[in-house]
């Protein structure tokens, strides 16, 4: 078993008092109001998209009891029939487009990947803004389009020809196709972002076999966006341009193909579900370490494990349609992939067993939401295959299995590690501890009420009980589950403003946490809690997985880098040797200005196809403001001869 240390955290001498006084001043983020909107820090980014984020969830959970008060009884009218149309598509389409993928990919990318490879900022700063303004307007837009009655109705999905102008009159489907723009170049963004940060920013000595698995897996996973969050965008431009610009993409009339649309869909899809999954697993390979106090039993199996899901990920997205009449060789084609993906999972789970049969535990809470989502995972992995399986998937397809199902999969397989990572991270963003006591009720209150809430919906589906319909019968059976589940919403929500109260209790009265209250080992707990906007007075180098762990006791640390500047070392892609020096740009509105811009376009979009080509304009207006060389930076560059030819 790895012994562990951590290296002490030592006294500032008075010359470097002054040099983090000096970086304070060069990093500081501009005051005031227009000053908030200048912004582009990682770490303020970052914290505004797991804020907002958070709040996006927080919303659409109260959509879901409105849902569970109108099904708790038969024949209720509670909701009209076209309200809670409105109601589980704006609730779906919340949930995977503006929470969970915002939030386990974006958010913790932003905020957490620069510290944990010891860089000072995340690769294009600007971008990284951009991307978030985006991102929250697209929310906003996307809601006051429900507020006006002309939310979204065709299901999270919007399948065509449901979705099609023939069926869907109006502005509905296309305010949800352009949601589905704002949000995709968001993550687009950030996946460039997170990609570049890795490879060029990384501690020297961070070698690939020395990166942590988080960041692995957040790699992993923007690889993954820019390879599936095209076709989604391109899925839904088609059906926005068969709507307002008279294509026949989905007409089979005019020779076009309404599964054409559910492939393009589909092959988003379902890597998206492990766009969410991946990052929980590696929350969870992360949490583990730390309160087993050793190092990760099979680093190199979860690596390549976490490989392996991100590649079988794209080779499932057809299980989704197995009642649409295809071939057989492709349903067993299907069929296989989609338990073939359970193997790396598997291997992953067995690897965390190991590490914390094998270490001395500490039971915090992050932990207890580490072992709930084992359970909860375990049980959305059997049901998928239950699904993967053709004959069964006919028998439950669009019955409340299914939801059972992927509910089961995505709050086990994203939410408990997000709650536990929101638990684990606290310290670092605050300097505050979190109550223990509140954080294990919440905590049960959270895993009873998820099972009281969901186990039931398996039942109710194998009993015919459809999806996605407002009212049912008194006589089908259904009555008393869906009572249970509408009793499980209700701990669910206690257990949610419990947390809510533990985090604004501990703002304000928590325990100061320190550098490194859980005595972890990654680079992120290597700097103060909360960090400096600078994030580390000096630049760490690292000597193995867990760089804190592994320090020497006279550990090197980078020198060299300009003190008058936000200056950066690059690394080398392998072996992360330095490579050289650059500066990252300073605050600046026009990022926000920009997305305005490019908010506008995509508006004006939904209502004529001439509003991105008029919409372009302020666009390059503004970006050209973007990029306009800042006197002072262009001079520093000339002093270090980053212009000089060879």
């Amino acid at each position: 078993m790895s012994t562990t240390t951590v290296v002490p955290p030592v006294e500032l001498t008075e010359a470097e008092r002054k040099q983090a006084a000096q970086l304070e001043s060069i990093w500081r983020e501009p005051r005031g109001f227009l000053g908030w909107f200048k912004a582009v820090h990682h770490t303020t980014i970052g914290m505004r998209y797991v804020v907002t984020a958070f709040a996006f969830f927080l919303i659409a959970g109260l959509l879901a009891g409105v849902m569970r008060l109108q099904l708790a009884f038969p024949e209720a009218h509670f909701l009209s029939n076209d309200k809670y149309n409105q109601f589980f598509t704006v609730h779906g389409s919340t949930m995977m487009f503006l929470f969970a993928v915002p939030m386990m990919f974006e958010a913790l990318s932003v905020y957490l990947v620069p510290l944990m490879v010891g860089a000072r900022n995340i690769a294009f700063p600007r971008l990284n803004a951009y991307s978030y303004y985006l991102y929250v307007m697209g929310g906003i837009m996307f809601y006051v389009a429900f507020l006006c009655n002309t939310g979204a109705d065709r299901g999270w999905f919007s399948y065509v020809p449901l979705a099609g102008p023939d069926y869907a009159p109006g502005k509905r489907a296309d305010f949800w196709a352009q949601l589905i723009t704002f949000t995709e170049v968001s993550g687009l963004a950030v996946a460039v972002e997170t990609i570049v940060t890795v490879f060029r920013l990384r501690a020297p000595g961070m070698s690939l076999n020395r990166i942590p698995i988080f960041v692995w897996a957040q790699t992993i996973v923007s690889f993954m966006v820019i390879f599936s969050l095209p076709a989604v965008m391109l899925s839904s431009t088609m059906l926005l341009l068969d709507r307002t610009g008279g294509t026949q993409f989905f007409n089979p009339a005019a020779g076009g193909d309404v599964l054409l649309y559910q492939h393009l869909f589909w092959w988003f899809g379902h890597p998206e579900v492990y766009l969410i999954f991946i990052p929980g697993t590696a929350i969870v390979s992360t949490i583990v370490t730390t309160f087993s106090r050793r190092h990760i039993f099979g680093y190199l199996v979860l690596v390549l494990s976490i490989v392996a899901t991100g590649f079988i990920a794209f080779g499932l997205w057809v299980h989704h349609m197995f009642a649409t009449g295809i071939p057989q060789i492709a349903e067993s084609y299907f069929t296989a992939a989609s338990m073939m993906i359970a193997i790396p999972s598997g291997a992953q789970i067995f690897c965390w067993i190991a590490t914390l049969a094998t270490g001395k535990v500490a039971l915090r809470t992050p932990l207890w939401w580490v072992l709930g989502f084992f359970f909860t995972f375990v049980m959305g992995g059997m049901t998928g295959i239950f699904v993967a399986s053709v004959p069964v998937d006919l028998q439950v397809h669009d019955t409340y299995f299914v939801v059972a199902h992927f509910h089961y999969v995505l709050i086990g397989g994203a939410v408990f590690p997000l709650f536990g990572a929101l638990t684990y991270w606290f310290p670092k963003v605050t300097g505050q501890m979190m109550s223990e006591k509140l954080g294990q009720l919440s905590f049960w209150l959270f895993f009873i009420g998820f099972n009281v809430t969901f186990f039931p919906m398996h039942l109710v589906g194998i009993r015919g009980m459809p999806r996605r319909v407002y009212a049912y019968p008194a006589n089908m059976g259904w009555t008393l589950l869906n009572q249970i589940e509408s009793l499980g919403y209700v701990l669910l929500l206690v257990s949610v403003l419990l947390f809510l109260w533990n985090v604004f209790r501990s703002l304000r009265q928590g325990e100061a946490s320190g550098a490194n209250p859980w005595l972890a080992g990654t680079l992120e707990w290597a700097t103060t809690s909360p960090p400096p906007k600078y994030n580390f007075l000096h630049l760490p180098t690292v000597n193995g997985r867990e760089a804190l762990w592994d320090a020497g006791p006279n550990q090197a640390i980078v020198v060299g880098l300009d003190e008058d500047a936000r200056s950066f070392l690059t690394t080398r892609t392998l072996d992360a040797e330095p490579d050289g020096k650059d500066e990252f740009p300073g605050p600046t509105i026009w990022p926000f200005l920009t997305a305005l811009a490019t908010t506008a376009a995509f508006v004006a979009s939904i209502f004529t196809p001439w509003g991105i080509t008029i919409g372009a304009v302020p666009i390059a207006i503004c970006m050209t403001g973007w990029f306009w060389p800042e006197k002072q930076a262009a001079e520093r560059r000339r002093a270090r001869e980053i212009w000089q030819s060879e």
